[in-house]
């Protein structure tokens, strides 16, 4: 294994504990999308960015020079990643209501975090990760007291519906 190679598992691996981090808050909330959905989120999203620079790179070895846009990478992430989060979606007809959005909001920020892993900004990875957790604990806390929004508020919804 090259020693680029080995950074780019290091990234993975880094992106994967760190998705996993918010993983387990979503499942210790018993939400449809938990540890093991973050953690592949979070470390596809490094892995994906990682080889677009080593693309890039052996691209413009082999063929000279190439015009290259950093930014689509990250939009075909949040794109691919959008649907995944698209499906953990519930709307309820009963209620009118729409059903774990701030999960798959998560899952959108997970990505973004492999994301920002793979740019070697681990230090706001780190940050960013506990200011996740931080939200969907304390402001879901909040929610809960004072707007009156409970952990399970799905009572027209049946898993086997």
């Amino acid at each position: 294994m090259s020693t680029e190679e080995i950074d780019i598992l290091l990234k993975v691996i880094i992106a994967v504990c760190l998705g996993g981090i918010i993983g387990i808050e979503r499942e210790l909330v018993k939400k449809p999308a938990g540890i093991r959905t973050h953690m592949f989120v979070s470390g596809a999203a490094a892995l994906v960015m990682s080889l677009s620079s080593v693309l890039i790179a052996d691209f413009a070895l082999n063929h000279g020079k190439v015009q290259s846009d950093p930014v689509r990478v990250i939009e075909a992430i949040i794109v691919g990643i959008s649907f995944i989060g698209a499906g953990t979606v519930l709307k309820s007809e009963k209620a009118h209501n729409v059903y774990y959005l701030t999960t798959a909001a998560s899952i959108l920020f997970a990505a973004a975090i492999g994301i920002t892993v793979a740019l070697d900004k681990l230090g706001l990875a780190i940050s960013l990760t506990i200011l996740v957790i931080l939200i969907n604990a304390a402001v879901g806390g909040v929610e809960q007291k004072f707007l009156g929004k409970g952990k399970n508020h799905i009572d027209d919804v049946h898993p086997d519906n």
